[in-house]
Parts: structure tokens; sequence; C-alpha cells
């Protein structure tokens, strides 16, 4: 019994290739046609933490988090002064991390059930701190008229919050 030769060999895999492909394409077709399963609705919200019979308190406490993370982290000197730059990329860092995790810490925290006008303040607050933080990242300084715009919105949505967990 001999060897199969060097171009049946190729002959086999140009076939198994030409079946794999085939198959390939065949699901491909059939994955563009097929009606989508029907999605039961849902709420637009991205809660992720567990529920508490008092979703106001819940909230207002991961504010308060947020708030105080982005206060230490927004006013850290670099520990070399300002020539350290290092240092100085770092604090920036963390301010940054602060503004764009704060705002996603509270929506992910936000209840169903929390009371409506302290729920969309709160999230109008997490999408500005995500907003100042991307911007920030990017290297838009708070000089910039509209990032300046953006953390004036805030200052407004973090007083109106802290009214509201009163």
């Amino acid at each position: 019994m001999s060897a199969p030769s060097g171009s049946s060999r190729s002959l086999i895999v140009a076939i198994v290739a030409l079946v794999v492909a085939l198959a390939a394409g065949g699901v491909a077709v059939w994955a563009l046609l097929k009606e989508p399963a029907e999605q039961p609705e849902q709420p637009n919200s991205v809660f992720t933490g567990t529920t508490t019979e008092d979703p106001k308190a819940s909230i207002c406490d991961a504010f308060n988090i947020v708030r105080t993370g982005i206060q230490i982290n927004t006013n850290l000197q670099p520990p070399g002064g300002p020539e350290d730059i290092t240092g100085s990329l770092a604090v920036a860092g963390n301010a940054r991390v602060a503004l764009y995790d704060g705002g996603q810490y509270l929506l992910a925290r936000l209840q169903p059930d929390t009371p409506p006008e302290l729920a969309e303040a709160v999230r109008e607050f997490a999408n500005h701190l995500m907003d100042i933080g991307a911007r920030s990242t990017a290297g838009i300084p708070n000089t910039d008229p509209d990032q300046a715009a953006r953390l004036s919105e805030a200052d407004a949505a973090n007083t109106k919050i802290t009214n509201l967990c009163k």
C-alpha cells in the first residue's frame, strides 16, 4: 500500500476547506435572515447593586461616597510639587478615574424605585461626571468654555442632590 501523493493530499485539504467555507456561509445567511428572539421589555436601568428597602438612603450614601472621592482626588497635589511630572500625571489620572468611575458607580447603584426627582438628578450628575472625566482624559482643560459649562452643570446637580438627600 502506498502513501497518498502530495497532490492528492492537497485535493483533500481543498475539498475539506470548501465544505467548511460553504457551511460557514450557510450559517451566516441563516443568522442574517433569522428573526430575532422576542426580548422581554426591560427598564432603562443599569442597576447592579442589591435592592434595599430605602432606595433614597442607598443612593444618597453612594452619592456621598462619590462626592468624597472626587473631592479628595481632584484636590491632591503631586508629592514632589509642581515640578514632579510623574506625580502630576498620577494625580491627574486619579482625578479622572474618580470622575468617570464615580458616574458609573452612581448609575450602577441607582435602584429602579428611587424617587423620580432624585433619580433624574443622580442620572444627570453621573452623566456630567463621566463627560467631564472623558474629556479631561482627552486633554480638554477645565478652562475650555464647554468643559467649564459641564463643571458648572455638575455643580448645580451636586447641589440639587445634596438638598434632595437631606
